[in-house]
C-alpha cells in the first residue's frame, strides 16, 4: 500500500493526517478561534507529522491535499503547502473535492436509508453555500454549484427522497428548506484523518496532479475587500 500524508485547510479548521496501509496512524487539528487562526498553525502541524513519519522511518508516498471549494485563503496555503513538500521530496500530489470530503464521516458513522441522498454544505455569505447532491456511493446526483438557497433550491430531490444535509454552511439554510424529507446532520467537518479513503482511491487509479500547475478549485473568484479603516474615511474635500 502507500503513505499519504493529508492536509486539509478549506475552512476555519486546520488539519493534517497521515495514513499507511489504509490506517490514520496521525492526526492533528486546530480550531481557529478566529478567521484564518488555525491555518497559522499549518506550517508547525505539517512539520510534526512528518517528524513522527522520520522517527518512525515510514517513507511517503504521497500528499493528498483538500481541492476546494472553500476558504480561498484556505485552500491557497494549503495547496502551497503540500506542493512544497512534493517539490522537495519528489512525492506524488492528490486533491480531494472538500465536499465529497464532508460525505466520508456520514457514511462512515451514520445509518443511512438505501436511498439516501448526501448533500454537503460550505458557507459562502448570507444565504448562499458552496453544495453538491451524491448518493450511498458518491456518485454525483447534482454537481458542485454556489447556491442562493431558497424554499425550491432542493425541492425536486426532497419530493423523491431523503436528503443529510452537513456541513458548516448547512444550519443556515435548514429553515428557508423547510421540507420533511431534509434532514441536518450537525457537527460534520472536513478533516484531514477523513481523507485516507478518497485519497487512497486516487492514487490506485493514477489520478495524481501536475505539482508546478495544479490550481485548486475555488467555485468563485476571490473578491479583496476594502480594509474597514478606509471604508469609514471622510470623503476628501474639494
Amino acid at each position: 500500500m502507500s503513505c499519504i500524508l493529508h492536509i486539509e485547510t478549506s475552512t476555519d479548521v486546520c488539519s493534517v493526517a497521515v495514513s499507511d496501509d489504509s490506517q490514520v496512524i496521525y492526526h492533528d487539528e486546530s480550531h481557529g478561534d478566529h478567521k484564518g487562526a488555525s491555518a497559522e498553525r499549518l506550517g508547525s502541524m505539517v512539520d510534526e507529522a512528518m517528524s513522527f513519519t522520520d522517527s518512525h522511518a515510514i517513507p511517503f508516498d504521497a500528499v493528498a491535499v483538500s481541492g476546494g471549494p472553500g476558504s480561498y485563503t484556505g485552500l491557497r496555503i494549503g495547496v502551497s503547502m503540500a506542493k512544497g513538500i512534493c517539490c522537495g521530496r519528489d512525492l506524488k500530489l492528490i486533491s480531494v473535492p472538500t465536499l465529497e470530503l464532508l460525505c466520508v464521516p456520514v457514511l462512515l458513522r451514520e445509518e443511512l436509508p438505501d436511498d439516501a441522498l448526501l448533500c454537503p454544505m460550505l458557507d459562502a455569505r448570507r444565504m448562499e453555500v458552496y453544495a453538491a447532491i451524491y448518493d450511498r456511493t458518491l456518485k454525483s446526483v447534482r454537481p458542485i454549484s454556489a447556491d442562493v438557497v431558497d424554499a425550491d433550491t432542493y425541492r425536486q430531490w426532497l419530493n423523491q427522497r431523503p436528503v443529510y444535509f452537513f456541513g458548516n454552511g448547512a444550519a443556515k439554510c435548514m429553515p428557508v428548506i423547510n421540507h420533511p424529507n431534509a434532514i441536518l446532520l450537525e457537527g460534520v467537518e472536513p478533516l484531514a484523518r477523513w481523507m485516507q479513503p478518497l485519497a487512497e482511491r486516487r492514487l490506485l487509479n493514477g489520478l495524481t496532479e501536475d505539482v508546478a500547475y495544479y490550481e485548486p478549485f475555488y467555485l468563485k473568484d476571490f473578491v479583496a475587500k476594502a480594509p474597514r479603516d478606509l471604508l469609514n474615511m471622510p470623503a476628501a474635500k474639494k
